[in-house]
């Protein structure tokens, strides 16, 4: 008997595992609500005690102190939430969620295209909007995202999207939004496993790599402004960054790669520029505030990469470059970064414990990635206007022990807080309770 009812088992799991491929995305918002009572975190670095927010069709229409805002109740459903606190839906920035399911998984890897240059890629048509991987990040109210592919020098086009869709093209918010560079090293290290120095030394082909890389700018800019007689697909995804309809994100770490990459935008007439990772960029925060180029920030979780850096070099990084009046956000790349990615509330939370307010820790993960990628019109903050993609918390959302979720929303949407693996443990215990 007990080996019939683990064989059921087994058999239950699998018929649900099927019947459930992908959770079904909340419906269009079809009557006005309101949040009553919550402390509202707005994303601009104002708290609302006691607020109301008013939704309808998708958008926030009020929002305000209960004492001094007029609500008329019988006309909305109400959400009271009082001693709660409500935020705007977390972006993830320089993310790779949702093109690659299980690592192991040749099939289910999508991340990247042979080749050097490659800024024709787009990550948006490889975006798995069934992603379980994306599913998961909800739960802790990370809700919005940029898809980047990686490899190569160029990497290719990211994409904007929302983490409760059918498919790419519901999930997408903002399509093509920039390309990405790999930027070259300015110091490598030798092969350690083919008997070369591993200790750190200048690229001696650094000048090389960064010719071949300007080389490739000015064919593109040359091809854009010619006849065009022969159809070249990565040059003509070039187009944007020269007249400026498309960001460019450069990849880059040590203080020369990166003062240098901001001086090579400056040269080809980039005006929208970002670094990513820029693991020493408080070292050169000045040339960064003087070219208005803003950051996607390495990890916080991660160790100091040079024996003389501080302990807690990568902790101070943000609030260091937020004194300096440098546009900072926080980026997840590196070891599991597509699971690590849930806990982006988490890494802000630290910089708390390293200076920052914990409403300017905020908005590194909510108004200033959107005001990076160019969607804070919409996201980002909690303002009348704008997409209500907000979540209720039962306490502080940058602290794991208290960042517990009762609804959350994408444009105005009441999406689900469940992960599929709960909804199959929830019918698999009330099938097998006895």
């Amino acid at each position: 008997m007990k080996i019939l009812n683990k064989i059921n088992s087994i058999l239950f799991l699998l018929c649900a595992t099927l019947s459930f491929a992908q959770q079904t995305p909340a419906p269009e918002q079809t009557k006005d609500f309101a949040i009553v009572g919550a402390t509202a975190h707005i994303g601009n670095g104002e708290v609302i005690e006691n607020s109301i927010i008013v939704v309808s069709n998708g958008k926030i229409t009020t929002i305000g102190p209960e004492a001094t805002t007029p609500l008329t109740r019988q006309a909305m459903d109400i959400i009271e939430a009082r001693g709660k606190h409500v935020y705007p839906g977390f972006i993830v920035s320089n993310g790779t969620l949702g093109l690659v399911e299980v690592d192991a998984v040749k099939a289910s890897n999508d991340l990247s295209e042979m080749g050097t240059f490659n800024p024709h890629v787009r990550s948006i048509i490889a975006y798995n909007a069934e992603s379980k991987v994306v599913e998961s990040m909800r739960p802790n109210g990370v809700l919005l995202g940029q898809v980047v592919p990686r490899g190569g020098r160029i990497t290719g086009t990211s994409s904007i999207v929302q983490y409760d869709a059918w498919n790419w093209e519901d999930a997408s918010i903002k399509t093509d939004d920039g390309i990405h560079i790999n930027w070259p090293n300015s110091f490598s290290r030798g092969r350690w496993w083919l008997g070369e120095d591993p200790s750190l030394k200048p690229n001696k082909d650094y000048g090389k790599q960064v010719k071949e890389l300007s080389d490739y700018f000015e064919e593109a800019k040359a091809y854009n402004n010619g006849n065009k007689t022969k159809k070249h697909l990565p040059y003509e995804a070039m187009a944007g960054l020269f007249d400026n309809s498309k960001h460019l994100y450069i990849n880059a770490d040590d203080a020369k790669g990166i003062t240098d990459a901001v001086n090579f935008a400056k040269n080809q007439g980039i005006t929208k520029m970002t670094i990513v990772g820029g693991y020493q960029a408080s070292e050169v925060s000045d040339v960064l505030k003087q070219n208005n180029v803003s950051v996607m920030l390495k990890r916080v979780h991660s160790l100091p990469e040079l024996e003389d850096d501080d302990y807690d070099y990568t902790f101070k990084q943000a609030k260091q470059l937020a004194d300096a009046g440098v546009l900072v956000s926080l980026e997840t790349s590196g070891q599991m970064e597509r699971m690590n990615s849930r806990n982006l509330p988490f890494y802000a939370g630290t910089t708390v414990a390293h200076g920052l307010t914990k409403e300017q820790a905020l908005q590194l993960i909510t108004l200033n990635p959107a005001k990076i990628m160019g969607i804070d019109d919409s996201y980002g903050s909690l303002e009348v206007g704008k997409s209500a993609t907000l979540f209720i918390s039962e306490g502080d959302a940058l602290d794991m022990r208290t960042n517990q979720l009762t609804h959350a929303f994408i444009d105005g949407r009441h999406i689900s807080l469940e992960t599929h693996q709960t909804e199959l443990w929830k019918r698999y215990s009330e099938k097998y309770k006895n």
